[in-house]
């Protein structure tokens, strides 16, 4: 049986892996939060911040675990890591002021 600390290094490794992908892919930072809300608050007129974003994805990631009686690993560890990302964006928003 998996402990959290199994899973939140699990996270960590996926993240790094993920972020090394998207970097060397877009030759950028890998997050892209700030752009999501900004597209998304374009097309619709609303007023999200990053950190928002976050939320829907883990809350999307959240509806899936819950969407069958099965565990979804893959939707376990991307909502442990969505809300580690969404952590880390509430940081920023609050400490820039």
């Amino acid at each position: 049986m998996k402990t959290s600390t199994d899973i939140l290094s699990e996270c960590m490794s996926v993240q790094q892996a993920r972020g090394n992908e998207y970097e060397t892919k877009c030759d950028q930072e890998e997050r892209s939060f700030n752009s999501t809300a900004t597209a998304f608050n374009a097309i619709t007129g609303k007023d999200i911040t990053p950190a928002e974003v976050c939320l829907m994805l883990q809350i999307l990631k959240d509806v899936r675990q819950w969407s069958q009686n099965r565990l979804h690993e893959d939707s376990v560890l991307d909502g442990v890591s969505y809300a580690s990302l969404k952590a880390e964006e509430l940081h920023k928003q609050f400490e820039e002021k």
